[in-house]
């Protein structure tokens, strides 16, 4: 795997980790304070994933990515 895709494997890796992180974290959360943290974390992976996957979309197409 090139390099640049071995890299957008781990952005997608961080950003699922995020998610997890993101909703187990306003499980637990115990006042809005850190309710705004979590959302603001969970969105921010969804914006970073979906970058990701279109990225990964232009490397497949490309031929790039194995």
């Amino acid at each position: 795997m090139k390099q640049c895709d071995q890299n957008i494997k781990s952005t997608l890796e961080i950003a699922e980790e995020m998610i997890r992180l993101a909703n187990e974290g306003d499980a637990d959360r115990e006042d809005t304070g850190c309710g705004i943290l979590y959302g603001i974390l969970l969105d921010s992976a969804y914006k970073i994933k979906k970058l990701a996957e279109e990225e990964r979309e232009v490397h497949i197409k490309k031929g790039w990515w194995k």
